[in-house]
């Protein structure tokens, strides 16, 4: 009885080491797996998170003939179905008493004459909205087409664009930087609006995916085996306060619309960001 006990129980002990001796194997592969992880690094190409800094408009677009008409429309319903505010129910209020008292019905207190009337009220008003200016809608950014300033297209989104030198040629491209290791592709094109404004811009970003990307090949001048071009990740930010300034670098930023991107980015480039570039 004890021999006919030992033997399952020798057989649980041989499983058991089996099952161990599985478990370490797999481990050990596993740990090889990750032990050659780092070699699979050394790709040619570089990534790079570049900054899609938009300005959002300042102002309404102009309304078209329809948006003009339907407007009118719907003022002229809301006319119609609203109710009395507090000013035209003291205005009909007045109105009836100037009546009575035309018609020798009513007798005028001396405290009541030093009530200011609903008339006078609106006249003051009146002579009020007849000293307003509202400001230009085209400024004088707009007159002399000075792209690097912001005060220009004022109900259009705008788009900052900077001048690069790849190899030996200079290129328009939205600002971008190398991303190094340890940082989030969004902490890259945080990184480098940090840099291009010196810390005097304020942007919000929009999420933390990339909202499109890029792939290009190094000019053959620079291009190595272990260097052959640069794989760049495009993430979106509204500006909220401060301006773009380069001391010394007159001329190598632009902020332009959807339309004028064409003016200074690459086809191939520009068709990639006019898919995430929406204008509104």
């Amino acid at each position: 009885m004890a021999a006919a006990g030992r033997r399952p129980l020798c057989g649980l002990a041989r499983g058991w080491r089996r099952l161990e001796g599985l478990r370490a194997g797999r481990l050990g592969l596993r740990s090889l797996t990750l032990a050659t992880a780092p070699s699979i690094r050394g790709s040619p190409w570089h990534l790079l998170g570049a900054l899609c800094l938009q300005r959002p408009p300042l102002v309404s677009k102009p309304l078209t003939p329809l948006q003009e008409e339907m407007a009118t429309l719907l003022q002229q319903i809301e006319i119609e179905r609203s109710l009395y505010s507090d000013h035209e129910l003291r205005a009909l209020d007045e109105a009836q008493r100037l009546a009575r008292r035309k018609a020798d019905l009513y007798d005028e207190d001396d405290d009541e004459k030093n009530i200011l009337m609903v008339q006078d009220l609106e006249d003051m008003w009146e002579q009020k909205f007849l000293q307003f200016k509202p400001g230009a809608r085209i400024t004088d950014a707009d007159q002399k087409n000075d792209r690097t300033s912001l005060h220009r297209k004022l109900d259009r989104n705008l788009v900052l664009l900077v001048k690069e030198k790849l190899g030996d040629e200079e290129v328009w491209m939205l600002p971008q930087a190398e991303w190094q290791p340890g940082e989030t592709l969004r902490g890259t094109a945080e990184r480098t609006l940090a840099t291009l404004s010196e810390n005097t811009m304020e942007a919000k970003f929009l999420g933390n995916a990339p909202c499109g990307h890029y792939k290009f090949k190094f000019p053959k001048t620079v291009r190595t085996e272990s260097s052959l071009g640069a794989k760049i990740f495009f993430f979106k930010a509204l500006l909220l306060t401060g301006d773009f300034a380069q001391a010394g670098k007159k001329g190598h930023h632009v902020w332009v619309s959807k339309e004028e991107l064409g003016d200074y980015l690459k086809p191939k480039y520009l068709a990639q960001v006019r898919r995430f570039l929406l204008d509104y």
